[in-house]
């Protein structure tokens, strides 16, 4: 492991993700990782409830940005204390609105996105898992608050600060960088001594993907579990 994300989700991430993997720094873990593969739930659990194996997790990977990674930055610097540190960061006001579009609407929103995961949390126990593991994760962080009287932006935003300037306090300064995708590839590439690639940095995954992604997903699984009940049926 040679670079630690220590950035909350929602922080062009993904955008990291790629630009890491361009400049050699691959394969990076990312929440897409487990998503993609939600057999893997299961040993994220474990490292939330403090037991886990954390070579074979990133057992092939240079770096990991995002969550579920970024969560446990503090156990992963001790365990690679050579690795780097990634901070990044966005506007705290422009993150708590993409929070409540995407993630924050997820778990807790009143919209079509909660209502087709809750549905799909019914006939797919690994996606039950994974946001049992979401909530449990955001919960301990604290950084969503409480819920009980919706959505509070001003809220969100502080949290946000709040974390960074923790980041920020706790990495070593000469362990630390604190990267926004719009600083473009120079301080990223001299923070990892690797030479600049040409063209802009891509940007990937702005919230309408991030909903399409949970939708369609969703209607799948609904497809998928219909299709083997109507099997089910036929075969009585």
């Amino acid at each position: 492991m040679k670079l630690i994300g220590a950035g909350l989700p929602r922080t062009a991430t993904l955008t990291q993700k790629v630009c890491l993997e361009m400049i050699g720094f691959g394969p990076c873990y990312h929440m897409v990782t487990v998503l993609s593969d939600l057999s893997l739930v299961p040993r994220w659990m474990d490292a939330f409830e403090g037991r886990t194996d954390w070579k074979t997790t990133f057992d092939g990977f240079q770096a990991t940005v995002d969550w579920p990674g970024a969560f446990f930055y503090r156990d992963l610097m001790d365990l690679y204390p050579d690795a780097k540190v990634l901070l990044s960061v966005r506007d705290s006001a422009a993150w708590a609105r993409s929070m409540r579009d995407t993630i924050w609407a997820v778990l807790y929103g009143d919209c079509l996105m909660r209502d087709l995961s809750g549905a799909r949390t019914r006939v797919d126990l690994p996606w039950a898992n994974y946001i049992a593991l979401m909530s449990a994760m955001w919960d301990k962080s604290g950084l969503l608050g409480t819920i009980e009287g919706g959505f509070d932006e001003g809220a969100l935003a502080s949290a946000m600060e709040r974390y960074n300037d923790e980041v920020r306090r706790y990495v070593p300064a000469d362990r630390l960088l604190v990267w926004s995708a719009g600083d473009g590839w120079e301080p990223l590439c001299e923070f990892l001594d690797v030479p600049v690639p040409s063209g802009p940095v891509p940007h990937v995954n702005d919230a309408s993907a991030f909903a399409d992604m949970v939708n369609g997903a969703a209607i799948g699984s609904l497809v998928k579990w219909r299709e083997e009940r109507q099997v089910q049926v036929a075969g009585r």
